[in-house]
């Protein structure tokens, strides 16, 4: 299928924002990309039809590229991996999001031709630390840092609403991905330790950080281990955000996150045997938290998170088990 349809990505240059761009282009959109850096976007990003230089804020000149857009895929914010949470860097991420968001939503209400629908990114941090309960679109927000900054950057989002755009608040699992470097699916060359933490290619995501002790046959599960990892194949993050680009019943929270939500001990052990690596020596969270700071927070804590909408609307997942996933970024 193809479309002359234009459609505005920011955070275009990143892990999902590149892949899904790649794809709508290949589908026939016409992809302008916001981007801090133009050099890296279009190295990044061929074939967009446009590039438009863009930083989180109220206003700026590009909210004319959004008048007469057929949508707008929300993904900019700082990232949550790479650097320690300190209190300047936690404020950096909020206001990312924040400010970001509510800049393109004051495009849309300014423009003579409002987009039709707005995807925003956000994350099944919004849930906060649970247990083993099932959590669909309907659970209550939390209430610790990673919550907040998702009810914050939701808010924003939720004003385009109220001005008549459709608007889809895309709650995201940890997206799995591989980042290739000498043939392992994991950067090394832009990881190091140093006194504020662990540097990681920001990237990757979330992956590297349980890949790396296996490298080094130390693999095991972060304790208490019965925390639930709602993860997602960085290929069905883009699956699902083209459906909710595409398919008008697609509105309001959407987890997503594979139906098959694993405890932090089973993902462990299905890392462990898709490597032939040993997979049984834990990691003590306080550990994790030396390393990480309270960026630790969301591997030592979690949420079962089910996909409730996206099943009913009928997204196919294309790795709906985590061994599946995992052996297939393992390419094993």
């Amino acid at each position: 299928m193809t479309s002359t349809k234009r459609v505005v990505v920011t955070g275009a240059t990143g892990l999902i924002g590149a892949k899904l761009c790649a794809q709508l282009i290949a589908k026939g959109y016409s992809v302008v990309v916001f981007s801090r850096d133009l050099q890296k976007a279009r190295h990044t990003v061929p074939g967009a039809a446009e590039y438009v230089a863009w930083s989180p804020a109220e206003t700026g000149d590009w909210a004319k590229a959004i008048d007469g857009a057929y949508g707008v895929v929300n993904l900019a914010g700082a990232s949550l991996f790479g650097k320690r949470w300190s209190a300047e860097y936690k404020r950096e991420i909020i206001a990312s999001r924040e400010v970001g968001t509510r800049g393109l939503v004051n495009a849309m209400a300014a423009a003579q031709q409002k987009p039709e629908l707005l995807v925003n990114m956000s994350a099944v941090g919004f849930y906060g630390p649970h247990g083993a309960e099932l959590l669909d679109e309907s659970a209550p927000a939390g209430n610790d840092f990673l919550a907040n900054v998702c009810k914050v950057w939701e808010r924003e989002a939720a004003r385009a609403e109220q001005l008549g755009v459709r608007t889809v608040i895309f709650r995201s699992g940890v997206v799995l991905s591989a980042a290739e470097h000498a043939g392992l699916p994991i950067n090394l060359s832009k990881m190091s330790l140093d006194r504020p933490g662990l540097v990681l290619d920001t990237e990757a995501g979330a992956f590297p950080l349980l890949l790396l002790p296996f490298y080094f046959f130390t693999g095991g599960p972060v304790l208490p281990g019965t925390q639930y990892l709602s993860w997602i194949h960085v290929d069905d993050t883009v699956g699902l955000l083209i459906k909710a680009l595409e398919d008008p019943q697609a509105r309001g929270p959407l987890n997503a996150t594979a139906p098959d939500p694993q405890t932090n001990k089973a993902i462990a052990a299905t890392i462990g045997n898709v490597m032939g690596r040993p997979s049984w020596l834990p990691v003590p969270g306080f550990a994790m938290h030396l390393l990480l700071g309270e960026m630790a927070d969301m591997i030592t804590t979690g949420q079962r998170v089910l996909p409730k909408k996206a099943q009913e609307l009928g997204y196919q997942f294309k790795y709906a088990q985590s061994e599946q996933a995992i052996r297939q970024l393992l390419r094993k």
